[in-house]
């Protein structure tokens, strides 16, 4: 595992666990910006849960406070994806390739993650698809209604200490 993968593995635990309770500091559309005291997100739900456990797939953009790192993709898959699947993210008709853990998966650096954003202001659409152990592809979608405003809402937050 390399140190970006071990970088946000915590990150990524947090987000599946829920973390401390936060504070929401702006909700718009589909999207909220959180305060989760060391971290700011702005994160949505899948449209639909896809996971035979009934949890629903999540998606954030994580501002850590003081970090050197803004703006990191991070997935809760609605499934978990074969060890070998790739793992795409389409927003809009724009495919990203990312890293994959167990069901997380993330960004793969810092201008992807800028392209990722840029993608995702544009409003419309996402969708995160892969295989699923079972062998059948699994598509996470995902609308991007008030992505723009919590994004910058949650990198607002971060900055402030």
């Amino acid at each position: 595992m390399g140190t970006h993968s071990l970088r946000w593995s915590l990150p990524l635990a947090a987000l599946a666990l829920g973390g401390a309770a936060p504070r929401i500091v702006f909700a718009d559309g589909a999207w909220a910006a959180l305060d989760r005291g060391t971290r700011c997100e702005a994160g949505s739900r899948a449209l639909r849960v896809t996971s035979e456990r009934g949890e629903q797939a999540s998606a954030a953009i994580l501002f850590a406070r003081g970090g050197e790192r803004q703006g990191v993709l991070a997935l809760r898959l609605g499934k978990p994806p074969r060890p070998d699947a790739t793992v795409l993210l389409t927003v809009r008709d724009q495919p990203f390739l990312l890293i994959s853990r167990s069901s997380f998966a993330w960004s793969r650096g810092a201008a992807q993650e800028t392209a990722i954003i840029a993608a995702m202001r544009g409003g419309g659409a996402m969708k995160v698809e892969a295989g699923a152990a079972s062998g059948r592809r699994f598509v996470d979608r995902y609308s991007l209604d008030g992505a723009a405003g919590a994004i910058d809402a949650a990198a607002a937050c971060a900055a402030r200490r």
